[in-house]
This record gives structure tokens, C-alpha cells and sequence, in this order.
């Protein structure tokens, strides 16, 4: 079968925290969506791949689609912990698919977001993706990872919100609503050094809710986090020649959050999300099936 036959297409949406699929068929679009865990592929490649397939077979089933002709879909996978070919042919051998194309998560982000318009995406999640898309080339900054990057991302919020609760009990940070909180979640301080050892990117993001909660009510730690994360959003855009006037897509769990702590001249041109990730996905694969 060609690729312009396929039987289905799939798309992938694979985060620090969770992945997402959806299938249909080009003629019909998306039929249904399936969730599952993390899908970083430099975090945990086996089980990442394990969590793609799952939620797949999910997905294929309420679809009510073949699942023994998964070996002609057309597949489209933007994830993160993408490094380059190498891990991109790994993820394609470790695939049943019939035709897997493998991206980082930056480039079905974008689609998702403006599609093909001129523009620039902030896509916060557990990672960090700050994107500018002109004349259908895509450039980004940052976002490397976790451990040496991601800065006002999901996982960066909630590290410095652990940082800043220990400095409270060292005295040396005044105690605020969003320490005390964090403190009573993990049962002081030794809880929190225990939760920080195994910790992964997609665990600390789970305590990113706080943190812009804590940040919208005046907390002092909630709101300087924020003001840090938005500084250096402020910084990656200029350094991708962000022009005022130009459209700005503030998307993913924790982008559209920082919209109230850029400067004035990067709000002008909001524009809401088209789609999703998992939405760009499947319109690369589209493309990919046409080809």
C-alpha cells in the first residue's frame, strides 16, 4: 500500500507527562483520541514507547478501526526528548507502523498552534517550546531540557517552588501562603528532599498549578516565580527578532498563564490556539500520506 493509501493515520502528541493519539483517515479527519503516560523518549525511551503503543490500541479500537492494518498506517510523532536521527530511527524500529515520521514535539506544536501562518508559539508544559514560524520556516530557542533548560516551564515552576519553601526553613526566604502549602503536601521538608531525589520533569510540572494560583492571589514566592518566567520569555522572543504587532500564541497547561506578566508590546497580537499538538500531528501526517 502507498503511502498515499494509507489505512489509517496516526497522530502522536508525546510530553514529559503524558501523550496523547489520535487516528483517523484523510478523507474523515480525526475519529477518536486516546491519553497515556509520559512519552519523553530521552527520560525513559522503553517506556515511552510502551505508553505510544498503548494508548494507540486505544485509540484504533474506539475508532473501530483494523488494528491488523496498523502496519500501513501513516504516522506522524512529535515527542519530546527528541535529540536528533539517531533516536528518531530508534523510535522508527521500535515502531509497527508503516510509515513513522519522528520530530520533536516543536514542530507538530506549531502547526497545531497557528498552523501556517507567520507567527511565534510560547507552548508551556512540562517542557518549554518558543517557536517562530516565517515563510514556513520554523526556528526556536531554548528548550533543551530539563536538567540545563525549559525555564519557565511547568517543571521549572515547581523545582523553584520546592527551592524557594526549603529557603523558607532555612530561614532565609519569608514563609508564604504557596510554601506553607507545599510543606503540608509533602510533610516538611525532608518530604520534599525525598520527593526532589526520584523526582522526573513530569513530576515537578505537577505542582505548576500551584505556583499560578499562588501567583494570581499575591503570593511572594508565586509571583516573583512568574516574573522570572516571563523575563526570560521576554528575552527568547527577542532574541527571535518578535516584533510588535506580530501574532503571539501563548499555549500548552502554563503559557497562556504568563500572558499578564509580558510587557504590553508582546500582548497586542494574541491570538488563541487553532489546535493542539496532537492536532498538528495529524496534519503532518496528513501531508506525510499525500506524498
Amino acid at each position: 500500500m502507498k503511502n498515499n493509501e494509507p489505512s489509517f493515520l496516526i497522530a502522536v502528541d508525546g510530553g514529559g507527562t503524558g501523550c496523547r493519539v489520535a487516528v483517523g483517515t484523510p478523507d474523515q479527519g480525526i475519529l477518536a483520541e486516546a491519553t497515556g503516560g509520559p512519552a519523553n523518549i530521552s527520560t525513559d525511551f522503553d517506556a515511552a514507547i510502551a505508553n505510544i503503543l498503548d494508548a494507540t490500541r486505544t485509540a484504533i479500537a474506539q475508532a473501530g478501526l483494523d488494528d491488523t492494518k496498523t502496519g500501513h498506517a501513516v504516522a506522524h510523532l512529535g515527542l519530546a526528548g527528541f535529540t536528533g536521527p539517531d533516536i528518531g530511527a530508534r523510535v522508527r524500529e521500535a515502531l509497527p507502523f508503516g510509515t513513522s515520521i519522528v520530530t520533536e514535539d516543536t514542530a507538530t506544536t506549531i502547526v497545531g498552534a497557528i498552523g501556517q501562518v507567520d507567527g511565534f508559539v510560547i507552548a508551556l508544559g512540562t517542557g518549554t517550546i518558543i517557536a517562530r514560524q516565517r515563510d514556513g520556516v520554523q526556528t526556536c530557542v531554548g528548550g533543551w531540557c530539563y536538567q540545563v533548560s525549559d525555564q519557565a516551564s511547568g517543571a521549572w515552576l515547581g523545582h523553584g517552588a520546592l527551592e524557594q519553601t526549603l529557603l523558607v526553613v532555612d530561614g532565609i526566604t519569608p514563609p508564604s501562603a504557596l510554601s506553607q502549602r507545599l510543606l503540608d503536601k509533602f510533610g516538611g521538608a525532608a518530604g520534599i528532599v525525598q520527593f526532589s531525589l526520584r523526582a522526573k520533569p513530569g513530576d515537578f510540572a505537577t505542582l505548576a498549578p500551584d505556583v499560578v494560583q499562588a501567583a494570581a492571589t499575591g503570593d511572594s514566592i508565586g509571583i516573583p516565580l512568574m516574573q522570572a518566567g516571563a523575563s526570560y520569555l521576554e528575552r527568547a522572543l527577542s532574541a527571535l527578532e518578535y516584533r510588535a504587532g506580530d501574532i503571539l500564541c501563548l499555549s500548552g497547561g502554563v503559557g497562556p498563564h504568563y500572558a499578564k506578566y509580558l510587557p504590553d508590546m508582546m500582548t497586542t497580537q494574541l491570538v488563541p490556539a487553532q489546535g493542539r499538538a496532537v492536532d498538528g500531528a495529524f496534519a503532518l501526517a496528513q501531508r506525510a500520506a499525500q506524498v
